[in-house]
């Protein structure tokens, strides 16, 4: 694997380098990304980087104990396995992403390219009608949410999120298919719907390889 690198330039060194750290950081390379300023889509250097040093990248992740899974159809490129950091996220951001879940698979039938764009009023008046969210959530939550969600490439927000207005557009990736891909998601919305705000401090994923253990199929 030495050898591999240096036969490299030191760009293309830097590159690889930082594309695993983005494996870690965030899960899953996509190959195209939306501007977080305009939203619009655009090729992501690091898919590139991945397809071209895909048996470098994996053999150095099967190193720490980690796979490199391509998914054709997502068109992303992801880890998983025993040596990814342990992470969490607390039952109002699993809440949220099932409004989410909700929200793409109803747009999608029937809005087209405009399903993927949704916005903090819309998550809210879906959260109240599916009481998902039955209580007026505080800016820190909404703020811890939303990180974690466009951390692991769920989301896309323009901007800050502290910046955020009732309307601006949020874009949904279709990795919300993979981190929430349950075969019926009614039954698992009205599972969390009832589930008492001081049930548990947070849902009991084991690592970031599936942080989505508890909405998954």
């Amino acid at each position: 694997m030495i050898r591999y690198i240096e036969e490299l330039s030191p760009s293309e060194a830097a590159g690889i380098k930082k594309t695993i750290q983005d494996l870690f950081r965030q899960t899953c390379i996509l190959q195209v990304k939306c501007d977080p300023v305009t939203l619009v889509q655009r090729d992501n250097p690091r898919y590139r980087i991945c397809a071209n040093h895909r048996e470098f990248i994996a053999d150095y992740l099967s190193v720490l104990d980690c796979e490199l899974v391509h998914d054709p159809h997502e068109h992303i490129f992801r880890i998983k396995g025993e040596g990814m950091p342990t992470d969490r996220m607390t039952l109002t951001g699993t809440r949220i992403l099932l409004i989410l879940k909700v929200i793409y698979r109803d747009k999608i039938m029937g809005e087209g390219l405009n399903a993927t764009v949704t916005s903090l009023e819309e998550i809210r008046e879906v959260g109240s009608s599916t009481n998902l969210l039955a209580r007026k959530l505080t800016v820190q939550e909404w703020q811890d949410a939303l990180t974690m969600l466009k951390t692991h490439q769920i989301i896309e927000l323009p901007g800050a999120i502290g910046s955020l207005e009732d309307d601006s557009p949020i874009y949904i990736y279709s990795t919300i298919n993979i981190f929430c891909s349950s075969v019926d998601i009614n039954e698992l919305v009205k599972n969390y719907a009832e589930t008492t705000e001081d049930a548990e401090e947070y849902t009991s994923e084991e690592s970031k390889e599936n942080i989505y253990e508890n909405v998954s199929e």
